[in-house]
């Protein structure tokens, strides 16, 4: 069976975006975003909300842009080569392919899709991954804690979920910013 993985890169006070939606603060650097290719390269299946999916198909074209880092270009290979399930009930059509719509996130639908695939799953977004949590479909935390407090904004973790977690890997990056991997205890 295949795991359902939560990624996120967040500020140390917890946040993935701050208040005012904003996320520069937690682009990764060269290291970081090779260290992050090598984990996504496994993964068949991205399940995204609205919102992180209409961030991440910048890399739908991202190789038509000049200039770009090799670093980015492998991402973008990696990310087209996937499949992308987007739960939304305000997206009509995708705008890239490989992906398809979904009105509402079902758990056992997802547990469906976990115990089909021969690849690993992974649910991005702190809203969709707060259902994933909250469901207990989440296998593995891969958590990037970036050198920024930023005060408030969207929470990487949600609230009224308990989870005891065993840590299964960390790394630290040149420039602050430290990876932490857990599974469920």
């Amino acid at each position: 069976m295949a795991r359902l993985i939560y990624s996120a890169v967040m500020s140390l006070d917890g946040y993935i975006a701050d208040a005012d939606g904003r996320f520069e603060w937690a682009a990764p650097d060269e290291e970081v975003h090779a260290f992050v290719n090598e984990l996504e390269r496994p993964a068949g299946t991205y399940l995204y909300g609205r919102r992180m999916y209409e961030t991440m198909r910048y890399w739908e074209t991202a190789h038509t842009i000049a200039g770009q880092r090799p670093v980015s270009l492998d991402f973008t290979r990696i990310w087209q080569a996937a499949d992308k399930i987007v739960y939304s009930t305000t997206l009509q059509e995708p705008a890239t392919a490989r992906t398809r719509v979904e009105r509402d996130f079902d758990p056992d639908q997802v547990r469906k899709l976990k115990e089909a695939a021969d690849r690993d799953l992974t649910v991005g977004g702190a809203r969709l991954a707060a259902q994933a949590i909250a469901a207990g479909l989440v296998d593995e935390y891969q958590m990037f804690v970036v050198p920024a407090v930023v005060g408030g904004g969207t929470r990487a973790l949600p609230d009224q979920v308990r989870l005891n977690l065993a840590l299964a890997q960390e790394h630290r990056f040149s420039g602050g910013t430290v990876y932490l991997c857990y599974h469920p205890a």
